[in-house]
């Protein structure tokens, strides 16, 4: 079993029956990233101990056999543009290279609360203005299907890190289409959710009237189960608002494609 290829869903029933530890999968991902990410460079910051003292603390609770959410023990990264705290945050940018988140983004709060294992924050084109992550101001991201060609942007680093399998899954951002334009050239799935379904606080702003957050998954289910737990209505972002909408499987026999010449 390739323990990088599995769905958030394989992870979890995987974990529940023991088949491997939090850990050992956390330490798989991070021997991967150290092993892999030289030629491809989508992370800026490795989260090595946050990442394993995470982990050790889902094993905690499979030991005594405690229920533990989906997401529980689902190694995964995010946009360096997204705080998280006690944790660098610089935007891709020289000018915020060592600062220091002070608090968590409501989206990472959320995950955090859900027990993800964050690996480390990912590469982006300077302050998310750009197409390509080669306008990072530390070096550019390679896309790991062909590395004489980009991963597209900005959330180049996230899309170049799922589809490397260096992480389950990963957060971007998308003002004009920074999250869908390189989930397209990575191969795959992106979502930039309807504007304010997902708080933007804590999320280092581009046009705070266009900005959201979002994930970027292997797999549609997974954006779905990744979605639903960072959507919703949030007191310190005044422009989210609540959805009492569920996600569900929708009958596509009916549907029809148009497509433009």
């Amino acid at each position: 079993m390739e323990l990088t290829n599995l769905t958030i869903t394989q992870i979890h029933q995987a974990l529940i029956k023991k088949e491997f530890s939090a850990l050992e999968l956390c330490q798989t991902y991070l021997e991967k990233i150290e092993k892999e990410d030289k030629k491809i460079n989508a992370f800026l910051t490795i989260t090595k101990d946050l990442a394993l003292s995470q982990a050790k603390r889902i094993d905690e609770m499979l030991q005594i056999n405690r229920e533990i959410p989906l997401l529980a023990g689902i190694p995964m990264a995010v946009k360096d543009i997204i705080l998280v705290a006690e944790v660098k945050c610089t935007a891709g940018s020289k000018i915020l290279e060592n600062y220091i988140a002070p608090y968590d983004a409501r989206v990472i709060k959320k995950l955090k609360g859900q027990g993800v294992v964050i690996l480390g924050k990912t590469n982006l084109d300077e302050f998310a203005m750009g197409s390509s992550t080669e306008n990072s101001a530390f070096f550019p991201t390679k896309n790991p299907h062909d590395l004489n060609r980009v991963p597209g942007g900005s959330s180049g680093g996230s899309a170049a890190a799922v589809a490397a399998n260096l992480c389950a899954f990963a957060l971007g951002s998308d003002t004009g289409g920074s999250i869908r334009q390189p989930a397209s050239f990575c191969g795959i799935v992106g979502l930039k959710p309807t504007y304010g379904a997902v708080s933007r606080y804590g999320l280092i702003a581009f046009a705070s009237s266009l900005d959201q957050i979002g994930p970027m998954t292997k797999t549609v289910e997974d954006c779905q189960i990744v979605f639903d737990i960072i959507k919703g209505k949030d007191e310190l972002d005044s422009t989210s608002v609540e959805s009492n909408l569920k996600s569900e499987i929708l009958n596509l026999k009916s549907l029809k494609i148009g497509i433009p010449k």
